[in-house]
């Protein structure tokens, strides 16, 4: 408690120290959050235990450095805020008030600006139009146009003031929603190459604002410093438009979910500050400016540094908390409702080792609602349990994070096995003996585990992209090469399985949008072409069907399917008996 203490008032001593600087030095600190992803507050809704980070505790320390005189405090968001709690979907969704709980939470904590981000795109124009509308600040976004137009559907950049300094802020976004998200969430929307729309708007914003600096605000992660000829521009970005677009004195990164403080070189020579908060409101970047006074209305900056401030070590503000105590008390009746009954416990980390009851589970569900030959799915929690009985709406966020809907598409037979080769690429490395990895870990140059590394950091692949099926009745022999481990024998019904003939899939709309590219890299279809191949999609998001499922069959049996396997036997359960134990060393 002592050290969380000496950080706290370390960290103001030296900003006080700063306020006193000579009269013509003047420093500003910019505070950013980024991926909160719902984090509101102290409290974690799903498994009904205290949180040590939230938007509370960085309320509190946000109010500590301004009640300092000349505080000069800039404070932004950084996308991807208003998903992934059941008190996120609660605020979008269900709950009834004048403003969104969202607004009234930023707006009361004083943010600046904030970037939009691919997961705030995810709850809907009904959603992001309204908080457009009623957030106290701009929510940028200078890459995400008007359809057919050069036109930003969000305000591309703010002029922000202190002691008379002019900081530009620039929003930049991912460009990876159209792959991602199904084309209703976004419908009116375009997303321009995030390095094509920095290399306008920052000559704009000198030209027409003459800004003391300007700042990168980029719901983009790090990404690589240079393409290779004719590569197309990734959808983490920061560092590419860090190089190639000079102007830019900080950039702020998220959307990667990183820590991260470094300099990129730019095409100039000037080195530009890349900083990354990491997620979930557990640390709050700070960057100080340091301005040289030239003028009554001329400064020149000098120097930026950075510091990643950990929010667990700072008390949540009780201000914030009796603000909205009412919200809470709402959100936890919302997810300890009761909606229907499992027949019996589940557990997600077994399916990443074969058929299990997690993920066939939900294969289940969307063969029921679609009516599908096949089925795919990923298991979305990494390693989470659901005990048989009673479960309430919190539970649903743990078997179904996020908010995609159900489509059912149609797929060639060949094309259902290439998307699962491709799949098990990700998923699984090739064994050469009973002795090697069956998971595809990040191993190091001698082929063993880098020291330090356990738990889910070890997937070279994040596991929502491992995709099993259902319909069919298959084998995956890791002791074979990438693109020839699937061996399809016969559909579950006991019928042929044929390469050349179409079968109707049922898939989330991730997926069915080229998300992950099983269907464009692996299945071989070009991404214009995916839409040609829906014939369904549900009105409402996955979860909530799961939910409605339940309500009106319970209780659910979740079975394990037994439909595939990873072969040879013997080499695969003395695997899993390492991996899993690496897996669960965090």
């Amino acid at each position: 408690m002592k050290n969380r203490l000496y950080l706290f008032f370390g960290l103001i001593f030296l900003l006080s120290l700063s306020f006193q600087s000579h009269a013509r030095e003047i420093k500003v600190h910019v505070a950013v959050t980024a991926d909160v992803h719902g984090h509101l507050f102290p409290y974690d809704f799903m498994a009904d235990k205290p949180r040590a980070s939230s938007l509370a505790n960085v309320h509190y320390l946000t109010q500590a450095i301004r009640t300092r005189s000349s505080n000069n405090l800039i404070l932004l968001d950084n996308g991807d805020l208003i998903q992934g709690t059941t008190a996120a979907y609660y605020a979008n969704f269900v709950q009834e008030s004048d403003k969104n709980l969202f607004s009234r939470v930023l707006n009361f904590m004083k943010y600046d600006a904030a970037t939009i981000g691919n997961h705030d795109i995810e709850a809907g124009p009904e959603v992001y139009n309204r908080l457009t509308e009623e957030f106290d600040f701009p929510w940028l976004g200078a890459n995400v146009l008007k359809e057919g137009t050069q036109e930003p559907y969000f305000k591309p950049y703010t002029i922000i003031e202190r002691s008379r300094i002019r900081i530009a802020v620039l929003g930049l976004t991912t460009t990876g929603v159209p792959q991602w998200l199904p084309p209703q969430l976004w419908d009116g929307l375009e997303f321009q190459d995030m390095v094509e729309a920095a290399a306008y708007w920052v000559p704009y914003i000198k030209e027409n604002e003459n800004p003391d600096a300007i700042i990168g605000l980029f719901h983009s992660g790090r990404g690589p410093d240079e393409l290779r000829e004719g590569e197309p521009t990734p959808d983490n970005a920061s560092a590419l438009v860090a190089r190639n677009v000079p102007g830019f004195d900080v950039i702020f990164t998220s959307h990667d979910h990183r820590e991260r403080i470094e300099k990129v070189t730019n095409v100039d020579g000037k080195e530009v500050l890349l900083v990354g908060p990491g997620h979930f409101a557990e640390k709050l970047g700070i960057v100080e400016m340091k301005f040289d006074r030239l003028s009554r209305r001329e400064f020149n900056l000098k120097e930026t540094k950075a510091e990643l401030i950990e929010t667990r070590e700072i008390a949540p503000s009780q201000e914030f908390i009796r603000r909205f105590e009412s919200d809470v008390s709402e959100i936890l009746e919302f997810s300890n409702k009761p909606v229907g009954k499992l027949g019996n416990t589940i557990h997600s980390i077994e399916a990443l080792f074969g058929s299990a009851p997690f993920a066939d589970l939900v294969h289940q569900v969307q063969l029921d609602i679609t009516g599908a030959d096949i089925s795919f799915t990923a298991p979305l929690s990494f390693d989470i349990t659901l005990r048989e009985g009673t479960l309430r709406t919190k539970d649903f966020f743990a078997l179904y994070q996020y908010e995609n809907y159900l489509y059912t598409m149609e797929l060639s037979g060949q094309e259902i096995k290439d998307h699962l080769e491709f799949s098990y690429d990700l998923w699984v490395q090739t064994m050469q003996d009973e002795n090697d990895h069956m998971l595809n870990f990040r191993l190091d140059e001698q082929g063993g585990i880098p020291e330090g590394r356990t738990g889910r950091g070890l997937l070279r692949n994040p596991f929502f992209n491992f995709d099993s099926a259902a319909g069919i009745i298959y084998t995956v022999d890791v002791s074979k090469p990438s693109g020839e481990r699937i061996y399809i024998s016969e559909m579950e019904d006991g019928s042929a399985f044929d390469p050349d003939g179409i079968y109707s899939v049922a898939i989330n709309s991730y997926r069915g949008s080229g998300g992950g590219g099983h269907l464009t890299r692996g299945s071989g279809i070009d991404r214009e072409e995916l839409s040609e191949r829906m014939v369904f999609s549900t009105d409402t998001d996955l979860r909530t069907e799961l939910m409605n499922y339940f309500r009106e069959n319970s209780p659910v049996p979740a079975q394990k399917r037994g439909n595939w396997k990873f072969i040879p036997e013997t080499w695969v359960e003395k695997a899993k008996e390492r991996d899993l134990k690496l897996l669960r060393a965090e």
